[in-house]
């Protein structure tokens, strides 16, 4: 009997690993083929192996060259800063928003946290005829500025419900004595309830920040121009018959996104592995 019971639990094992092994392959060959490609030598990505014969750093000279139609460097710059403002815009209301309905009763709480969640199931793509209709009344096509308060509209419903559902684990009874010694409201959450609550503020960060990055279809409603384009819109044009469809600078160009990503997750990473295991929601 503990022979088939180590038998059965050897087959469990393997079935495990094998699962694993498939979802890494899954995830990592279209990354090292993308580094491949950036390396290979043409446009073209029929000609081009995994492991390039030849290879060379051509296309990432091009990115850097200056040409009038390929402002690779104001593209990624335009892409840093709408992200780094997101974040930062995302990180101060999804604290003050989470902070009210983790520790404040009041009428339509719950009502509100459920809104939240159904705000999430709407599809982007959906609210576009409306987003550029309101960037046409507001006079703000092609401003940074407005895609910036938009992005950040858009992250608040999911990260608040992560961020309050942190913010219910963390004893009320420290809020209590806190304010038996005289602490205001303000000072509870500044002292107490932010630096209890880093591991989640990781994750909200790592959100707010990725999430500009990768998007083309808000960007490229609001954006007109190619000196206010962000990254994944001038991407985009590398593969269009605009720019001759230049698909191995379009990989090469993709794989230095990933630089400022991999910045930011070395730096929260003592707090983000703990934030995406925190966060139970409650009601």
């Amino acid at each position: 009997m503990q022979l088939d019971m180590n038998k059965k639990k050897y087959i469990r094992l393997t079935i495990s690993y094998l699962i694993l092994a498939f979802m890494v392959c899954v995830i990592v060959y279209p990354l090292l083929w993308t580094i491949g490609a950036s390396f290979n030598p043409g446009n073209s990505l029929i000609s081009t192996s995994m492991i390039p014969q030849n290879p060379s750093l051509i296309h990432y000279q091009e990115l850097f060259a200056g040409k009038p139609s390929l402002q690779y460097v104001q593209w990624y710059m335009n892409s840093i800063k709408i992200s780094v403002f997101t974040m930062l815009g995302t990180l101060i209301s999804v604290s003050f928003t989470a902070y009210a309905f983790s520790r404040f009763r009041f009428k339509g709480r719950k009502h509100g946290l459920t809104l939240f969640l159904l705000l999430q199931m709407i599809p982007q793509f959906s609210a576009l005829i409306a987003l550029f209709v309101l960037a046409q009344m507001l006079g703000m096509m092609n401003s940074h500025w407005l895609l910036i308060m938009l992005y950040i509209g858009g992250q608040i419903p999911m990260n608040t419900y992560l961020m309050k559902g942190y913010m219910d684990s963390i004893p009320i009874d420290l809020d209590e004595s806190a304010k038996i010694d005289g602490a205001s409201n303000t000072r509870i959450f500044l002292q107490i309830i932010m630096p209890l609550s880093k591991p989640m503020l990781a994750v909200v960060a790592m959100n707010g920040f990725t999430g500009p990055l990768g998007d083309f279809i808000l960007a490229s409603t609001i954006l007109r121009t190619p000196e206010s384009y962000t990254l994944p819109i001038g991407l985009f044009n590398l593969v269009n018959d605009v720019m001759g469809a230049s698909y191995t600078t379009f990989a090469a160009g993709a794989i230095l996104i990933s630089i400022p990503v991999a910045i930011i997750f070395i730096l929260l990473q003592k707090n983000f592995v703990s934030g995406l295991t925190a966060g139970g929601t409650k009601g």
